[in-house]
């Protein structure tokens, strides 16, 4: 095997700072987790965060990305094997009940926008992140309408703004109140295919 090159060691060091602090942002919170930590539980010094990451909402932003692709990944599995219309709702809603309002991710979420809603261009970045989101949302809706032989009644972005939007509301809200059902959410996809209609 040969030597690690300075690029990957380099790679390497940074994957598992965001390993560390993806793990410790969940478990201990955004604000509470300091770079000292991260670095401390990564076994590197701060020095080594501070060559990967400028600040520590840069490691936050890494973190979400993370996040992001973790349950978007989760959420294209979880109907993968699914064959007709009601079968993917049922997975839907299975991993809906599994995933909307997991406490660490929801808080990681909403601390990390309030606590740098004052930083220069955190809006401008959480907002590409959230038509990224968008876009994989309604790419995976897009493909499941053509599986099913399907046209949807709109346009398959705007119907990842709904359910985006509903979702991470309930999110937010079954994060303290976990007894708070997901058919809302269940209910509006399930009303989006029904509006479809077969595809020419």
């Amino acid at each position: 095997m040969g030597r690690v090159t300075r690029k990957e060691s380099h790679a390497q060091t940074r994957e598992r700072l965001v390993e560390t602090a993806h793990r410790l942002f969940l478990s201990d919170g955004y604000n509470a987790t300091s770079l000292d930590k991260v670095a401390a539980e990564a076994g590197f010094s701060k020095g080594a965060v501070y060559s990967n990451f400028a600040t520590k909402h840069e490691l936050g932003l890494a973190v979400l990305d993370v996040l992001h692709l973790e349950r978007a990944m989760s959420l294209a599995a979880a109907v993968r094997d699914a064959e007709t219309a009601e079968e993917r709702i049922e997975a839907f809603a299975r991993w809906a009940e599994d995933n909307i309002g997991d406490v660490g991710w929801t808080a990681l979420e909403v601390e990390f926008a309030t606590s740098n809603r004052h930083v220069k261009g955190i809006d401008q970045a959480l907002a590409g992140r959230r038509r990224e989101l968008t876009a994989a949302v309604a790419d995976l809706i897009e493909q499941q309408a053509t599986d099913l032989g399907l046209t949807l009644p709109l346009p398959a972005e705007d119907a990842a703004v709904q359910l985006l939007s509903l979702g991470i509301g309930l999110g937010v809200q079954r994060a303290f109140d976990p007894e708070l059902p997901v058919t809302s959410l269940v209910d509006l996809l399930r009303s989006l295919l029904d509006r479809s209609r077969p595809a020419e």
